[in-house]
């Protein structure tokens, strides 16, 4: 309550902030400095760069963006970028040294609808085979690298993304078949061969060699005798997986789960993604990517969609649940309405996939062998249907980790039935309307 209104002042540009003096309020003042700063050498301003500086003149906290545009490597980015671009595009950005802050100004653009999204995975790697593929002398070389990847893994990867961004994982698996046909066609060509003059035995020394990536070196022979870039007598071993690798400690797990559903301590944030790893057996690349449309309420109840059959979520995690969609407000220059249970630093982007892991092991979870131990010991109680339903992996590998952990389908389902005859009964051992 103000005792004397008269004692207030209003700015002298907006007249609608209240103040001890007429000067520019905090807003004005950054709006004013954006102008400056966003403006090129002949005074125009790009039209992508004036509608971020519409949405940055709305932040909750002007001086908190004031603070970052004072900040030397992003006025020197700005700077260069509207000195000689005077159209704002993501092969105009493309141009400038990569840097965390040009790739932070990127996604701000993205996010005010100002540029288009597209995968920087995806661009990341496709620049990284181009380079991998000009480096080899050999012409025959540089085509069948470059029909490996682009016809063989780029194709099956974008057929499975369906428009999604690619994964960290995704990525990382073409990035390590690259490395291995790159290191197998470097190695023929220090030793005077070709792809289509190699022999058995080359390739075979080769591989007992130790090199680099040898699952996905024999996956790359293999694709290239079927393209007949090598000759069909070759042959590459298939390394078929044979099971789970290391320890499946359930003690050290449940005990990990329990810290986390009850140390307050921890992040909320940290303790939903642990739990999703060590109780639902998911990985970093999906839980970064949940969104509020995965969580449901129905009556009391907390609902997460994993796969295609909803989880009702047990006590406390339920409730640490709720909290996290309703205090998911991370600390960044431009605040956008995005769904992300995880919100990254980047505006409208989720938390990054690495910086996901990262957050994991620093509460002691080690995101594969979790996931695996969760899997191993989800597969011996349910059947391969309906963990691929509850979990969202595919039935294949359900399959696979059931026969693994060696559960049984029919003891599941002698359970099941056991279960449903014994609630027909009625409370004193009859049956009903007995």
């Amino acid at each position: 309550m103000n005792p004397d209104p008269a004692f207030w002042k209003r700015c002298r540009i907006c007249s609608i902030t209240w103040q001890l003096n007429t000067a520019p309020c905090t807003r004005c003042s950054l709006d004013a400095r954006l102008r400056k700063v966003f403006a090129s050498p002949d005074g125009s301003t790009a039209p992508e760069l004036d509608r971020l500086r519409e949405r940055l003149v709305q932040v909750d906290r002007p001086s908190y963006a004031i603070t970052w545009l004072r900040k030397p490597n992003v006025q020197a980015t700005i700077t260069t970028l509207v000195r000689e671009h005077p159209v704002i595009t993501h092969d105009a950005l493309d141009t400038m040294p990569r840097t965390k802050t040009l790739d932070h100004f990127r996604s701000m653009l993205v996010s005010v609808g100002a540029l288009g999204f597209r995968d920087e995975g995806l661009i990341r790697l496709e620049r990284e085979v181009d380079k991998t593929v000009a480096a080899h002398r050999l012409v025959e070389h540089q085509r069948a690298l470059r029909g490996f990847v682009d016809w063989h893994l780029m194709r099956r990867l974008r057929g499975r993304l369906n428009g999604k961004p690619a994964s960290l994982q995704q990525t990382q698996n073409v990035r390590a078949h690259l490395v291995a046909a790159d290191a197998l066609l470097h190695w023929l060509e220090g030793r005077g061969m070709s792809l289509r003059s190699c022999t058995q035995a080359a390739v075979e020394n080769y591989l007992n060699s130790g090199p680099p990536k040898p699952k996905q070196c024999a996956a790359f022979i293999r694709w290239a005798t079927r393209q007949r870039y090598a000759p069909s007598a070759i042959k590459a071993p298939a390394i078929r997986w044979t099971g789970p690798a290391g320890p499946h400690d359930q003690d050290a797990r449940w005990t990990l789960a329990r810290q986390l559903l009850h140390d307050d301590s921890l992040p909320t944030a940290d303790r939903v993604a642990g739990l999703l790893v060590l109780l639902y057996a998911q990985t970093a690349s999906s839980i970064h990517r949940l969104t509020t449309g995965h969580v449901t309420r129905n009556d009391d109840s907390v609902l997460i969609s994993l796969g295609a059959r909803p989880i009702r979520l047990p006590a406390p995690l339920d409730t640490l649940m709720l909290d996290l969609l309703a205090a998911r407000t991370p600390r960044r220059v431009l605040q956008h309405e995005s769904d992300w249970i995880f919100p990254g630093r980047s505006a409208g982007q989720p938390i990054y996939e690495s910086q996901m892991l990262r957050r994991l092991r620093a509460i002691g979870v080690k995101a594969r062998q979790g996931r695996n131990t969760t899997l191993f010991a989800l597969a011996q109680q349910l059947p391969a249907g309906q963990l691929a339903k509850m979990l969202g992996v595919h039935i294949s590998v359900a399959v696979a980790w059931q026969r693994a952990s060696g559960g049984d389908w029919m003891a599941y389902a002698a359970a099941i039935a056991a279960r449903s005859a014994t609630s027909t009964r009625s409370p004193s051992g009859g049956t009903p309307g007995a």
